[in-house]
């Protein structure tokens, strides 16, 4: 029996492990590295043990440390999680041999589906149907359209699409770059891209004694930059005839390799119900708490009792009635060409969820589930994947699971750190999405910037800052040291407006002007609106609550600052704002022209030079961060006037990379059709991770 169970790993994860080993009476141990300190998952565990070093390479990637902290802390068992060394051979070996139980596959599993080359022709052997493995070196144009994969890869790391041969050894390069930095091995490969398919994938558990379940599929087809954003069960475009194929191959593949504990077998599904095989995950997957909504399982209990030497029963679990939805919230900003985003997540609040890391209902009944690694006030840094969270919504029917969680998601109160929310609601409401009309080319055919507009549209935007203004004017009014009993901007005759101004979502300027008198409020530029009148209440933690009355219908829009910025949560939409100085400091003010680090990173690579003409949109600075390559390029073209850093030099956000000036009338750009080093593929159609 295990008694204390080390989560090598952190964040989400790390506190799903932790949520079932407190329901079984077992004790647990976290380890962080210097930039988690003060996270939920190692304030929650019983003990924790610290892997000196920020960097993925110095903390969660040293197995030495991971083991030695198992001992020193008491530890008997080890639970890898997903990421970092979950899929390690050698460190589940360095476990057993530490005398610890390991919780998950044999090393030798692990090893067979290591390498995605290897993979491939274990599965052909084993009568899993496969797409063919295509050489980089020997790929012809009538090979085309192809993509590039790395062989110990996931995530959507180390992956290119390549439609002309010219674009080929370049994303061949950048992959085995992103490969060699995310999982210490260069290797690549090529496959055929099969365009509009769909990405299926089977959950399968199996114990020590020859039984193996096939509990059902998901589809996980919706992607961007070939990772999930959206997974469900059951598939909408599965039959219950086609779900014992793809069920009957996934037992075929784990029985072939030996397979124990849980993992996941992953397709291609074609249009015409051909399927091919992927890889095989030998960890729990991200997406696996809406296979626990469907069939009223713990994966992770089961993994544990599994690693335990107990037996399954001989048949698995039917499926529940009902639907499930996953969306996974990252910490990015769309408006900057999705770069992830770090910072103070200051506010965390997503309405109501019925259970965290659990059956969202309790005793069977629909709801909301919520798997987070963050809460209010959590760091999100730059040395990690953005992941913050996941929501899951299971009900009666798709339609009925989508609405919930679009719900949930429009009411969150997201507030420090710009996330794809409004992505994940907009697809929750596409008629296309709702058609169950979807495959890894969904983002592209519907259009990622159609689907990625605010929530909050112009009105919104307009009500939001007359909000904002009258709440900055309340916490001014709270916080004076006289008469804070006046409205403030309250005149007994007519006089000039009170005027705030603010920099929008967009980046434009909003200026605010307005009158508080003897008849109420009067606010320049909203007639058109029906503004008729406000209630401004203080409430808890700075907030304001600030109720318009716009054409007799009522709405509270609840307002927090934060240093200069302000959320605003109302029923039309988020909306944060920056509050702008009256006059700007000119220590603030930075050249024309410069190229500023959109967050703190490595740079990797630096391709300009002073003196250098340069067309727009060329790559100058490739900076690393959250284990992808990022491309800073010239706004306009110009002439390089200067270059501030070099290769592997950490800098921080805000830092000026590089000077472009303009062009002299003679001056010739050099090219800008290099492709893009930022892991954004030229269509995210096609086989996925």
């Amino acid at each position: 029996m295990i008694e204390s169970v080390l989560a090598a790993n952190r964040g989400e994860i790390a506190r799903r492990v932790f949520r079932t080993c407190r329901d079984l009476g077992i004790g647990t141990v976290a380890v962080f590295s210097d930039a988690d300190h003060g996270a939920p998952h190692v304030v929650e565990a019983d003990a924790a043990v610290r892997l000196p070093g920020v960097t993925p390479a110095d903390t969660y990637l040293r197995g030495d440390l991971i083991v030695a902290a198992a001992r020193a802390a008491g530890a008997d068992a080890v639970h890898p999680g997903y990421g970092f060394l979950s899929e390690n051979a050698e460190f589940a070996r360095a476990v057993v041999a530490a005398g610890l139980t390991w919780i998950g596959p044999p090393p030798e599993a692990i090893a067979a589906m290591g390498s995605k080359i290897e993979a491939k022709k274990l599965m052909a052997a084993a009568g899993v149907p496969v797409l063919p493995e295509l050489d980089p070196d020997a790929v012809t144009a009538g090979d085309l359209p192809i993509l590039v994969k790395a062989s110990a890869g996931g995530g959507g790391r180390g992956m290119r699409v390549v439609r002309a041969l010219g674009d080929l050894a370049d994303a061949v390069a950048a992959a085995r770059r992103e490969a060699q930095s995310a999982f210490g091995d260069p290797a690549v490969f090529c496959e055929p891209l099969l365009e509009r398919a769909r990405h299926i994938e089977v959950q399968v558990l199996a114990d020590r004694h020859g039984t193996v379940w096939a509990l059902g599929e998901r589809e996980c087809s919706i992607q961007r930059r070939h990772q999930k954003i959206v997974e469900e069960a059951p598939s909408p475009a599965v039959t219950p005839e086609l779900r014992a194929r793809l069920c009957a191959a996934a037992v075929d593949a784990a029985r072939a390799i030996g397979y124990v504990g849980a993992g996941t077998v992953e397709f291609l599904l074609a249009g015409d119900g051909r399927f091919f095989f992927l890889e095989m995950n030998t960890r729990l997957q991200v997406e696996h708490p809406v296979t626990e909504c469907l069939y009223g399982v713990d994966l992770v209990r089961l993994q544990i009792e599994v690693a335990e030497g107990r037996a399954l029963p001989a048949e698995p679990p039917a499926p529940r009635a009902g639907h499930a939805i996953e969306v996974r919230l990252y910490a990015e900003d769309p408006a900057a060409g999705w770069r992830p985003g770090s910072g103070v997540l200051h506010t965390f609040d997503v309405p109501g969820v019925g259970a965290a890391f659990g059956d969202p209902g309790r005793g069977g009944a629909y709801g909301l589930r919520l798997d987070a690694g963050v809460r209010d006030g959590s760091e999100v840094g730059v040395h990690y994947d953005p992941m913050l969270a996941k929501v899951i919504a299971w009900e009666a029917t798709r339609a009925g699971a989508a609405r919930r969680l679009r719900a949930a998601l429009t009411g969150a109160r997201l507030h420090g750190v710009t996330t794809n929310r409004d992505l994940l609601a907009r697809v929750l409401a596409e008629p296309a999405f709702l058609a169950g009309d979807t495959d890894t080319g969904y983002l592209d055919r519907v259009g990622l910037d159609v689907l990625a507009a605010p929530l909050a549209g112009e009105r919104a935007v307009r009500l939001s800052a007359l909000a904002a203004a009258l709440a900055d004017a309340e916490l001014n009014r709270a916080a004076a040291p006289v008469q804070r009993g006046l409205p403030s901007g309250w005149r007994n005759l007519p006089s000039q407006p009170q005027r705030k101004t603010f920099e929008g979502p967009d980046g434009a300027v909003l200026e605010v002007a307005y009158r508080l008198g003897r008849g109420g409020l009067v606010a320049e530029g909203h007639d058109d609106v029906g503004l008729a009148g406000a209630v401004v209440t203080g409430e808890a933690r700075g907030e304001v609550a600030v109720t318009l009355d716009v054409a007799g219908v009522r709405r509270v829009f609840r307002v927090r600052a934060v240093g200069d910025r302000l959320f605003v949560d109302s029923p039309l939409g988020p909306v944060t704002l920056r509050a702008l100085p009256r006059f700007a400091d000119p220590g603030d003010l930075v050249a024309p022209g410069s190229l500023l680090a959109p967050m703190p990173g490595t740079v990797v690579r630096v391709d300009a030079e002073p003196g250098a003409a340069v067309a727009e949109g060329r790559t100058l600075v490739v900076l690393e961060a959250m284990k992808m390559e990022h491309a800073i390029a010239a706004p306009a073209a110009g002439i390089v006037a200067e270059v501030n850093v070099t290769a592997g030099q950490q800098v921080e956000a805000g830092a000026v990379l590089a000077v472009i000036a303009e062009p002299s009338p003679s001056a010739e750009p050099s090219p800008s059709g290099e492709p893009s080093p930022s892991g954004e593929p030229s269509s995210s159609e096609g086989n996925p991770e």
